[in-house]
Protein backbone atom coordinates (compact mmCIF):
# COMPACT_ATOMS: atom_id res chain seq x y z
CA UNK A 1 0.00 0.00 0.00
CA UNK A 2 1.44 3.53 -0.98
CA UNK A 3 2.16 5.93 1.67
CA UNK A 4 -0.13 8.76 1.78
CA UNK A 5 1.94 11.30 2.43
CA UNK A 6 0.31 15.06 1.10
CA UNK A 7 2.65 14.75 -1.51
CA UNK A 8 2.13 11.58 -2.65
CA UNK A 9 -2.06 11.78 -2.31
CA UNK A 10 -1.97 15.32 -4.16
CA UNK A 11 0.18 13.22 -7.14
CA UNK A 12 -2.29 10.74 -7.35
CA UNK A 13 -5.26 12.37 -7.21
CA UNK A 14 -4.33 14.49 -10.04
CA UNK A 15 -3.21 12.07 -11.67
CA UNK A 16 -6.51 9.96 -11.69
CA UNK A 17 -8.81 13.24 -12.44
CA UNK A 18 -6.46 14.30 -15.00
CA UNK A 19 -7.55 10.67 -16.75
CA UNK A 20 -11.15 11.85 -16.36
CA UNK A 21 -10.34 14.52 -18.55
CA UNK A 22 -9.27 17.79 -17.54
CA UNK A 23 -5.90 18.59 -18.45
CA UNK A 24 -3.32 17.67 -15.29
CA UNK A 25 -2.54 21.65 -15.03
CA UNK A 26 -6.03 22.51 -14.33
CA UNK A 27 -6.25 20.15 -11.36
CA UNK A 28 -4.97 22.35 -8.60
CA UNK A 29 -5.98 21.97 -5.08
CA UNK A 30 -8.20 25.04 -5.65
CA UNK A 31 -10.52 23.88 -8.57
CA UNK A 32 -13.96 22.66 -8.04
CA UNK A 33 -14.99 19.47 -9.37
CA UNK A 34 -17.88 21.39 -11.09
CA UNK A 35 -15.41 23.31 -13.11
CA UNK A 36 -13.07 20.32 -13.96
CA UNK A 37 -16.34 18.90 -15.14
CA UNK A 38 -16.25 15.90 -12.67
CA UNK A 39 -19.02 13.82 -12.18
CA UNK A 40 -20.14 11.86 -9.40
CA UNK A 41 -19.16 8.71 -11.50
CA UNK A 42 -15.98 10.12 -11.87
CA UNK A 43 -16.31 10.96 -8.03
CA UNK A 44 -16.61 7.20 -7.02
CA UNK A 45 -14.00 6.04 -9.30
CA UNK A 46 -11.70 8.31 -7.29
CA UNK A 47 -12.76 6.49 -4.15
CA UNK A 48 -12.00 3.50 -5.45
CA UNK A 49 -8.75 4.52 -6.83
CA UNK A 50 -8.11 6.11 -3.22
CA UNK A 51 -9.08 2.82 -1.85
CA UNK A 52 -7.18 0.62 -3.45
CA UNK A 53 -4.14 2.43 -3.21
CA UNK A 54 -4.35 3.77 0.64
CA UNK A 55 -7.01 1.75 2.08
CA UNK A 56 -9.10 4.30 2.95
CA UNK A 57 -12.66 4.33 2.45
CA UNK A 58 -14.59 6.94 1.22
CA UNK A 59 -18.49 6.48 1.47
CA UNK A 60 -21.35 8.34 -0.87
CA UNK A 61 -21.75 11.57 2.01
CA UNK A 62 -17.90 11.85 2.26
CA UNK A 63 -17.95 12.48 -1.72
CA UNK A 64 -20.67 14.47 -1.17
CA UNK A 65 -19.23 17.48 0.95
CA UNK A 66 -15.99 17.79 -1.20
CA UNK A 67 -15.96 20.80 -3.35
CA UNK A 68 -12.81 20.83 -4.38
CA UNK A 69 -9.61 18.98 -5.18
CA UNK A 70 -7.87 20.13 -2.04
CA UNK A 71 -10.72 18.70 -0.21
CA UNK A 72 -10.61 14.94 -1.35
CA UNK A 73 -6.51 15.39 -0.80
CA UNK A 74 -7.03 16.32 2.62
CA UNK A 75 -9.49 14.10 3.48
CA UNK A 76 -7.52 11.21 2.24
CA UNK A 77 -4.41 12.36 4.04
CA UNK A 78 -6.70 12.76 7.49
CA UNK A 79 -8.10 9.29 6.86
CA UNK A 80 -4.77 7.54 6.10
CA UNK A 81 -3.17 8.33 9.56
Amino acid sequence: MATATPEAVEARVVEALASFGPDADQVTREATFEELDIDSLDLVELAQIVEDDYGVELKGDDMKSLKTVGDAIDLVVARAQ
